[in-house]
């Protein structure tokens, strides 16, 4: 067992697919002997032991007493040839929960363990089928929320940031070699930029510097924007917001207060993820249910990236909706809707919108996205940058390390320096892809994956 409580080669297994009835359920197996502890119980048990890697084999599983618990189609993975680079069953029954329970409890009645959380991508880490920037990947795959999102974390999955480290890691042991020849091999140089070529490292800076600031817009496709809806009654928050989801979620009615606590749903704005909250509308009030709803709006509003004001074109904005404007912490875009009211007067420069007729909603959309920095993108259209905040801070102290090397050559000091920064950078950089990795790194990542992966 390793100091994270994993055991590789040991028999585990999980349920893999998600525990609701479906047309097919999955069940994935993981370990020494795999193969021959499943043909057990298995009604064809000569034809499972026989296939080849890649093979799938239809039949039964059979519990001790002879009962039949599923008819399942098994693919069988011949180590090292699987995920995890052991020997891999995985189980194609039907959907129904209690047929995935059953076919899980009888796994783990015959000689097969619980897998953990990321058990299964861990051995594959262990045994060299990927590394720690695709195995973050995975993780992030799974919970994409837009297409855009699934596109990035389809790149990074596809070995793009291990590509990339492994390139710029190839540029600094390249420099090394250089240095170190002069170092063993000394002229009459005057100065360290004498004695090598400085605009290598500058090239390494340039490309590390660009990872960092990649990471500023990464992390909006993974974490999304969290945009609140706010602003007096009756001014059609909800339907905005019903607009923005795309689906009919909040309740809309011309009644004042209707909407007395906040709802809350994602949505996509040029590929970004939008966490959209709706909330109550700002009024003062005697009900203690609706005032209740309003603090919870302004600590909701506190807490987001982007505040949409709504306001009702007709009405236009009040003393109260300037000082709530001015007082807010966070980027704030009013938003003048019912645009299609006749006798609306509302700014010239105003953003206006009608959520009624779907008008003037494309225009919001871009607003918040210039507001987030993170610019339009659509899936493709952008090579995927770093995949974790893990793999920015190490990036960054590899950078801190070469931009040292470079003040160190600048003011000639010895080349040892500048060795001993450039292999402390590697060392960063490896932490990147796992070849150098605490413990405790490895549970904060592989702890945060579900059961079955």
């Amino acid at each position: 067992m390793t100091n994270l409580g994993y055991t590789p080669q040991i028999p585990v297994c999980a349920i893999a697919s998600a525990l609701a009835p479906s047309a097919i359920g999955i069940v994935r197996a993981s370990g020494t002997d795999c193969v021959s502890l499943v043909a057990k119980f298995f009604s064809r048990p000569k034809a499972l032991l026989s296939a080849k890697g890649y093979t799938l084999v239809h039949g039964w599983l059979v519990d001790s007493d002879g009962s039949r618990v599923d008819e399942v189609m098994l693919a069988v993975y011949r180590a090292p040839h699987s995920f995890t680079g052991e020997e891999m069953v995985e189980v194609f029954c039907h959907g129904g929960v209690a047929v995935v329970r059953a076919v899980h409890s009888l796994f783990l009645r015959n000689g097969f363990t619980q897998a953990q959380r990321g058990e299964f991508t861990f051995r594959a880490f262990v045994n060299g089928k990927t590394d720690l920037t695709r195995a973050e990947a995975v993780r992030e795959i799974i919970d994409s929320k837009t297409d855009a999102s699934r596109s990035r974390a389809a790149g990074r999955l596809a070995g793009s940031v291990r590509d990339e480290i492994a390139d710029v890691k190839k540029q600094i042991v390249d420099t090394l070699a250089t240095i170190e020849v002069e170092i063993e091999y000394p002229e009459d140089e005057e100065t360290i930029a004498d004695s090598f070529d400085v605009s290598a490292l500058k090239k390494i800076q340039e490309r590390l510097t660009r990872l960092v600031l990649s990471w500023k817009s990464e992390r909006l496709y993974q974490d999304g924007l969290r945009v609140v809806l706010c602003g007096p009654t009756n001014a059609g928050k909800s339907s905005l917001f019903n607009v923005l989801l795309k689906e009919e979620r909040a309740i809309v009615s011309d009644v004042a207060g209707t909407t007395r606590d906040w709802i809350e749903g994602w949505a996509s704005f040029d590929g970004i993820p939008v966490r959209l909250f709706d909330t109550a509308g700002l009024r003062d009030t005697s009900d203690v249910v609706e005032a209740a709803g309003i603090e919870r709006t302004k600590d909701i509003g506190e807490e987001a990236d982007v505040l949409l004001y709504v306001v009702d074109s007709s009405v236009g904005m009040t003393e109260k909706d300037y000082a709530f404007v001015k007082e807010a912490k966070v980027p704030v875009v009013l938003v003048y809707n019912k645009s299609d009211v006749k006798g609306s007067s509302v700014p010239q420069d105003a953003l206006t919108v009608s959520a009624k007729q779907n008008v003037g909603i494309d225009a919001l959309v871009k607003k918040v996205v210039s507001l987030s920095g993170a610019g339009s993108q659509s899936a493709g259209d952008a090579e995927a940058g770093l995949g974790s905040d893990r793999q920015r801070a190490a990036v960054q102290e590899a950078l801190d390390r070469v931009t040292h090397a470079l003040e160190v050559s600048a003011l000639s000091y010895s080349l040892d320096a500048v060795v001993q920064d450039l292999e402390d950078s590697l060392d960063s950089l490896g932490e990147i892809t796992g070849e150098v990795v605490a413990d405790d790194i490895l549970e904060s990542i592989f702890s945060n994956f579900c059961v079955g992966k």
